[in-house]
């Protein structure tokens, strides 16, 4: 006799045997219903927290990287002024707007000339030019000028006098060079340059004049009445500091400009070039009245016996600056052991000479284009003479007035 089958075997027996049929489901037991509901739920939700979980700490370990990245990148890569870096992404922002291009301020010349007054001599003791009428510009001031953004036109010392006035009418401005001459006719010339400065600044130009070494010296002997006032000092071929007078103000000087870090490196580092045997003491400025009332010192340096010295002056109501040192030949003299050319040293150049120049744009002298052109130092050609290995590497020498007739005006030279 086959056993009976129990209910649930019938059942199950039953649904198989009904392939065709569609399958039931067994009966659910509403309380058992509710509580695999309520674990179903929390188990999805724990799986959630820890998917959010897992996924932050990925988005936070990808953003640290992302960030890493580009702090790397931006030790190396420069961006220009149109690129803007978001995360790791550089993206060219399209400037829409058309360029920013101001007008030019008419009150200032963008087209200033200069002119430097020629010394006595070839520059180079006579291996060059032996003739008794020639006189010289050290290439390296036309270059300083030129380096901000000025022409020159020189001024030859020994030609007529009406002729180097009516240059002067065609500059905007004077520079003063170094060299030798401290009488005769180089002396007068430089007096009477200096008293037309003067003369131009006071009728309301603004018409500025850098003097340098030799400079220096003339402008002292001239202003103190004293041609006997220099003292001698032991700085030929020194590099040396400048050091400033307490509580000067930098305000309207030539340093105004220079960067603190720049400042502070002229008072520790040997950034300037000194090449003198003559200079003035600050004990024996101080006791000329004259000089005291036309400069003011701006910093003393000391030569190789530790002698101090005034090295820079300014103007209390001119704009004159005079150097003992000499700003140009960082950048533009190599026959000097001592000349330093560090990228400080020269950026102590660049900044002087910016100076000087952005002095002159305030010029409101506007000569007449022709007359500029047919006097401008490109007229004349630079000798080379740096193969001696000493003293100017290029110096433009004038000599023999009557051999060159000008143009612009009635004179030879």
């Amino acid at each position: 006799m086959s056993p009976t089958p129990s209910p649930s075997s019938s059942s199950v027996t039953t649904n198989q045997s009904s392939s065709n049929s569609t399958p039931t489901l067994p009966p659910i037991n509403p309380a058992s219903a509710a509580t695999s509901s309520s674990c179903d739920m929390f188990n999805l939700y724990h799986l959630w927290i820890s998917l959010l979980f897992a996924s932050t700490k990925d988005l936070v370990a990808a953003s640290a990287s992302a960030d890493k990245l580009v702090k790397e990148e931006s030790r190396t890569t420069l961006l220009l002024p149109s690129e803007n870096r978001t995360g790791t992404t550089a993206v060219i922002q399209q400037h829409r707007a058309s360029p920013s291009c101001p007008a030019l301020n008419p009150k200032l010349n963008y087209r200033p000339v200069v002119g430097i007054l020629s010394h006595p001599g070839d520059g180079a003791s006579g291996r060059l030019n032996n003739d008794s009428n020639a006189s010289y510009i050290a290439a390296s001031y036309v270059k300083f000028v030129e380096s901000a953004g000025a022409r020159v036109i020189p001024l030859i010392y020994n030609e007529p006098l009406d002729v180097l006035e009516e240059k002067l009418s065609l500059v905007n401005g004077v520079l003063f060079t170094g060299g030798w001459a401290k009488n005769g006719l180089y002396y007068d010339r430089v007096a009477t340059v200096f008293q037309k400065v003067l003369e131009k600044n006071d009728a309301g130009d603004h018409f500025p004049l850098v003097a340098i070494c030799l400079g220096f010296e003339l402008l002292t002997m001239i202003i103190s009445k004293d041609k006997n006032i220099l003292e001698q000092f032991s700085a030929g071929d020194q590099a040396s500091t400048l050091q400033f007078m307490e509580n000067i103000k930098l305000q309207g000087t030539v340093f105004q400009r220079f960067p603190p870090d720049l400042l502070k490196k002229l008072s520790t580092d040997c950034l300037v070039m000194q090449n003198h045997h003559y200079g003035i003491s600050p004990e024996t400025f101080r006791k000329n009245s004259d000089l005291c009332n036309f400069f003011e010192i701006l910093t003393t340096s000391e030569d190789e016996d530790n002698k101090v010295y005034v090295s820079t002056v300014k103007a209390h109501h001119y704009p004159i600056t005079a150097f003992q040192w000499h700003p140009e030949k960082n950048a533009f003299e190599w026959g000097l052991s001592r000349i330093p050319h560090s990228e400080d040293a020269i950026q102590v150049t660049q900044y002087v000479a910016n100076f000087f120049i952005s002095e002159v744009r305030k010029s409101l002298n506007r000569p007449p284009t022709r007359k500029v052109l047919d006097n401008l130092i490109y007229n004349f050609t630079p000798t080379y003479c740096g193969r001696a290995g000493r003293g100017y590497d290029e110096v433009y020498i004038f000599a023999r007035p009557s051999m060159r007739e000008c143009s612009s005006v009635k004179c030879k030279y």
